[in-house]
């Protein structure tokens, strides 16, 4: 069983109302089911892209994992955000049952087929829509939310009673029923033979393909209507009322256990058919990059154009050629790059692409122009690059000037907190005055206003895990270079800590035999500090004997020392009176994920992972995820003050695959991250211990206050007018709460400003919001709604991601016209070629072709356009590859597969290769 599969145990605890939890390692779960899926799906994207390249590509061995996937597809150092991106659909998945557990359409309950159809196919539009514009994460969250609800049709449903044995198309299929729904009078079962429900449907019902599904009510056995089916199950009160029992398979002991094996093959097989449609309609590297799946990692820089910052901009152009060039077609070459320009009054756009030389001309087009005001609105660029920039990514801001736009301090804190990016700030004017101001008492003034800033800037690089350096601008080529000199996505951080004031302190951290090109950051000034070795030794000089030192180097404010990495305990000790920040980082395979979790108080119980902040006041629990090895227990983890050295110690519980529950009594009460420590037994020497020690980057903090919002109702069609409901509730006292609701795009809001609460009571309000009607489809919007606690001593958020999507009429996919090949093969294959040309046209009342692709054949094909818009394509190969297949797909994502050869020809939306490579692996995982 895999580490990805035992989240269920974790997670869903009951299993009552879906697939349900491992019992005895032979029940399916829904994240079992989502996880072969997407490990398979991303397997075939893989091997197909490697052959269009000319790549060999070899399968890794059943049953696959998120590890040997990403090996196989060239992307080990990637594994993180593989990993990451997979638990952050399967926990959408399962969320489903802890948030609208009672919805009888999103589970296919009572018989609500069509409805539940209707879940999955609008869902698809909106991930189609989110691919096309890039915006990920939204993509991925609704692909988690729209999963359970195909899934469930298969255990739902009666469709494996009735004996297909493949899956409902119709169910990702927009603009047709999902089949022969009985009518509501028409009886569908038959009371169960004691406990044996095997013949209870109706043979006319089974006889006739008529589908049904069982009815389910926790409270109310009359809301089923006479003759029909139950789901059945201990919770269900409907199954005690005739008929009798229940047809639902989720697990092996459920009333159609015997069909379960096999509605969860066939769940998985949809689910892959519903992946392919998404990989088809985006295309093989964007499907991949939706994955999380790509070589290096992202580079995002945010950068101040206005007058002042000539020199700045000119250090960036520099060092993005230098990154570009040097890191090309190596395994850490930037697999994003993201830029986002700011000023004064104006901010953006967000330029995201993964061409280094489109990068390089948007980076070489800035011009430094304009100011006014010494203040930008550094944060407001910050905020959408936070939106647009892959989750974890590293950003760094340019700028010699203050924010203007303070207020959205908590927003981007916020969106930090979500997203675990790193953010650097690049300060080349230390003061923040671009003009001399006369008179001293002005220049006091902005000296004052100088230091709030700079702190602002730290407090955000603090909280993030990055640095805020303070340079010239005629040395901020050289800290760019060193910040960017580590652009691996294999990158952990070992310890983190700040102080301010500063004081003298000692810090130790554990390096393990898998560490590499490991560096100190010391950023502060006046900062001086010892290092000694894991043997005792001091080492503070370069190029001794003996030295572990590589080279030490300061620029500004910031210190860096690279080591030879000596295996055991390090200890570094700090003599400053002024603030200031370190951190240590190197290169390792070993790594963790981690979420608080809380136990659902819902229907069917189970844990429900937090989105935003833990609750202050009472204990905790953490769900730790270890990755990189197969022999490195977690044997300790801790909640360390970042500022302080108080921790919280917890207790923690292995659930096996590199699954963790670690229980607090209690939680600080002020930032904090978290520290993981193990014993690593993968080649540790006699001499080295084998601790390792892992620390997240980004700072957290608890809260009194809980900010939520539906999270399902996220379609925003463009010129009319969205209502966003949200609630705020406090665990302490009572008064008037203050709200602030922000977004990346800079759209109007209307919302109240302030709530009042009693003392752990709630309230409820409303954000409206309108995108304007030319915003393109798949735009989203990021919508952060915070509230702060009476005195500002608390607060907390929700961050809800909009996407922007007109409606959809357009549901029939691309048409492939072929013109007749020149048929010359023959046994001689490599000494004859074969052609075919093809016209692709959407129809009168389509959308357009959006994009003809080559998914399988090594030919060359060239694309033209025809006067009357169709597509022409003309492919030529020789003999020896004598098949192809094309992907054309229309404006709105409706995908058409048309596959040719030297001898036919057949156009088809054909997922029959993809269906028996999933059944045949199917057998092995089973």
């Amino acid at each position: 069983m895999s580490g990805l599969a035992v989240l269920c145990l974790l997670l869903l605890q009951t299993g009552a109302h879906g697939f349900g939890i491992l019992r005895n390692g032979e029940s399916l779960t829904h994240e079992a089911i989502t996880e072969r899926a997407v490990l398979n799906v991303t397997v075939q994207v893989c091997r197909s892209l490697a052959q269009s390249e000319g790549r060999d590509f070899t399968f890794p061995r059943q049953p696959f994992t998120a590890s040997s996937v990403a090996a196989a597809c060239g992307a080990s150092k990637s594994l993180k955000s593989f990993i990451e991106t997979i638990q952050r659909i399967q926990r959408k998945n399962i969320q489903t049952d802890i948030i609208y557990g009672l919805s009888a359409r999103r589970h296919c309950d009572n018989e609500e087929l069509d409805e539940g159809k209707k879940i999955v196919t609008d869902g698809l539009s909106v991930i189609k829509a989110s691919n096309k514009q890039q915006n990920f994460v939204s993509a991925v969250e609704n692909l988690g939310r729209i999963l359970h609800t195909l899934q469930d049709f298969y255990s739902h449903s009666n469709w494996m009673e009735i004996g297909h044995r493949s899956p409902n198309s119709n169910l990702i299929k927009a603009n047709v029923r999902v089949g022969n729904v009985a009518a509501k009078t028409r009886a569908t079962c038959q009371s169960c033979n004691g406990d044996d429900c095997r013949n209870n449907i109706r043979s006319d019902i089974l006889r006739n393909n008529i589908l049904t599904s069982g009815y389910f009510s926790l409270v109310n056995p009359f809301s089923k209507p006479s003759g029909k089916c139950s789901h059945g199950g201990g919770l269900d009160s409907t199954s005690l009322m005739e008929p009798k029992g229940g047809i639902s398979k989720d697990t092996l002991d459920s009333s159609h256990g015997h069909l379960h094996s096999q509605a969860a093959n066939m769940a998985i097989a949809a689910t892959s058919e519903l992946l392919e449609d998404v990989r088809s309609a985006a295309g093989d590297n964007a499907f991949l990059e939706m994955m999380g799946l790509f070589k290096g990692k992202p580079l995002c820089f945010v950068v101040d154009t206005t007058g002042s910052m000539g020199d700045d901009i000119a250090a960036v152009k520099e060092v993005t050629a230098s990154i570009i060039d040097s890191k090309l077609g190596t395994p850490d070459e930037p697999s994003i790059y993201v830029l986002v320009p700011f000023s004064d009054p104006e901010f953006g756009p967000l330029i995201r692409t993964t061409d280094p030389e489109i990068f390089k001309g948007y980076i070489n087009s800035l011009k430094a122009a304009g100011g006014g005001d010494t203040p930008e609105l550094s944060l407001s660029g910050l905020q959408l690059a936070l939106t647009g920039a892959p989750p974890n990514s590293e950003i760094f801001v340019f700028t010699d000037a203050p924010a203007k736009d303070k207020h959205l301090r908590n927003p981007v804190i916020a969106l930090i907190e979500q997203t675990k990016s790193v953010v650097n700030f690049m300060i080349t004017n230390v003061l923040g005055i671009r003009q001399q101001t006369p008179g001293e008492g002005n220049q006091q003034q902005s000296y004052r206003m100088a230091r709030a800033d700079g702190q602002l800037y730290k407090d955000l690089a603090q909280t993030s895990g990055g640095q805020a350096v303070k340079v010239s601008k005629s040395n901020l080529l050289e800290a760019i270079d060193i910040l960017t000199e580590s652009t691996s996505s294999s990158l952990v951080t070992l310890l983190q800590a700040s102080r301010n004031p500063g004081k003298t302190e000692n810090f130790t951290f554990s390096v393990d035999e898998s560490v590499r090109n490991l560096t100190i950051y010391v950023t502060g000034s006046n900062v001086e500090f010892t290092l000694i070795d894991p043997s005792g030794v001091v080492q503070n000089n370069v190029a001794t004997s003996g030295s572990s030192v590589i080279s030490s180097q300061t620029v500004g404010n910031l210190h860096t020392v690279k080591l030879l990495t000596l295996a055991g305990v390090w200890e570094i000790g700090i003599v400053s009176k002024n603030s200031y920040s370190l951190k240590v980082v190197g290169e390792s395979s070993i790594d963790f994920l981690f979420d608080f979790i809380v136990e659902s108080d819902g229907p069917f119980g189970g844990f429900d992972v937090i989105d935003n902040r833990p609750t202050a006041g009472g204990n905790a629990s953490l769900l730790v995820t270890l990755f990189g090895s197969d022999s490195a227990p977690v044997t300790e983890v801790t909640l360390v003050e970042s500022s302080g050295s108080g921790q919280v110690n917890g207790t923690v519980e292995a659930q096996g695959g590199g699954q963790y529950i670690v229980r607090f009594d209690r939680i600080p009460s002020v930032e904090f991250v978290v520290l993981v420590k193990g014993q690593n037994n993968n080649g540790v020497s006699r001499a080295s211990s084998g601790i390792f020690q892992r620390q997240s980057t980004t700072s957290l903090r608890a809260s009194g206050l809980t900010v939520a919002v539906d999270e399902y109702d996220i379609v925003l069609e463009p010129g009319t007018l969205k209502s966003v409901l949200f609630s705020v509730m406090t665990t302490g006292e009572g008064g008037r709460f203050l709200i602030q609701a922000t977004n990346d795009q800079n759209l109007p809001l209307f919302y109240p400003t302030n709530l009042v609460l009693s003392a752990g009571g709630s309230a409820n309000g409303t954000v409206n919001v309108t995108a304007p009607a030319d915003t393109p489809s798949g735009t989203v919007i990021t919508l952060t709604v915070e509230a702060v606690a009476p005195g500002g001593t608390d607060t907390n958020y929700v961050v809800l991601h909009l996407t922007v999507l007109p409606k959809v009429t357009d549901f029939t996919p691309p048409v492939c016209k072929q013109f007749s090949p020149q048929k010359r093969c023959s046994k001689h294959c490599d000494q004859f070629m074969w052609e075919v040309s093809v016209q692709v046209s959407d129809g009168v009342n389509g959308t357009g072709v959006d994009s003809v692709s080559l998914r399988e054949g090594s030919g060359t094909m060239n694309i033209t356009t025809a006067a009357d818009n169709s597509t022409l394509v003309t492919y030529a190969a020789s003999c020896c590859s004598s098949k192809m297949q094309l992907v054309a797909v229309d404006q709105v994502g409706n995908v058409e597969i048309c596959s040719f050869s030297a001898a036919c020809w057949s156009s088809r939306v054909d997922y029959s290769v993809l269906l028996s490579f999933v059944f045949t692996f199917l057998k092995v995982s089973l």
